[in-house]
C-alpha cells in the first residue's frame, strides 16, 4: 500500500514545476501553520495554484516523509 500512495503523490506533484516547487518550499519557509491564511498566502506567493492544490501538495509531501522515515520507501543505492 506504500508504494501506491507514494506514487499517486508522485504522480500529483509532476503537475507541479521545478519553479513553482521552489518557491513552494520558500512560502513554507515564510508562513508557518499558525499563519492566518496561510495557503492562501503559499498560492499567492507559488502562482498558478489555488489555495486547495498548495494545501493537499503539502499533505502529500508529509506524507511522503512519513513513509521515507518509516522505512516503507527504500533509499537508492547511488554509486
Amino acid at each position: 500500500m506504500a508504494s501506491n500512495s507514494f506514487s499517486s503523490s508522485l504522480s500529483y506533484s509532476s503537475s507541479w514545476t521545478p519553479k513553482q516547487n521552489k518557491l513552494f518550499e520558500k512560502a513554507l519557509a515564510i508562513y508557518d501553520k499558525d499563519t492566518p491564511d496561510r495557503w492562501q498566502k503559499v498560492s499567492r506567493a507559488v502562482g498558478g495554484k489555488s489555495a486547495e492544490e498548495v494545501k493537499r501538495h503539502y499533505e502529500l509531501l508529509v506524507e511522503d516523509l512519513r513513509h521515507i522515515e518509516s522505512g516503507s520507501v527504500p533509499i537508492p543505492n547511488y554509486k
